[in-house]
């Protein structure tokens, strides 16, 4: 059904009850459609425990003593090869 929006003012009431029984409701403007009238989903979708446990990555590995000689060795390294910042030059203005 598509009823125009100054008709959809005074009958509001009767193009919710259409929409909540599943009629397709359109409020056109000026005979243009410009909304659709829907009914909210009351019920929240059913959630499952555990149901994003497959995203986790294990983390025991993360703090092994491998991994801090891994990266203790690359911050070593990048020290090492990081140029040294240059001192800026004494110039004398005469």
């Amino acid at each position: 059904m598509q009823v125009n929006m100054l008709d959809a003012k005074s009958q509001l009431s009767k193009l919710v009850k259409a929409a909540l029984e599943g009629e397709e409701v359109i409020i056109a403007n000026k005979g243009v459609p410009a909304v659709r009238l829907v009914p909210v989903d009351a019920r929240p979708p059913k959630r499952k425990p555990g149901a994003w446990a497959h995203l986790a990555e294990p983390t025991d590995d993360a703090f092994s003593p491998g991994v801090d000689r891994r990266i203790a060795a690359e911050l070593t390294k990048s020290a090492l090869t990081r140029p040294k910042p240059r001192k800026p030059s004494r110039k004398s203005k005469a």
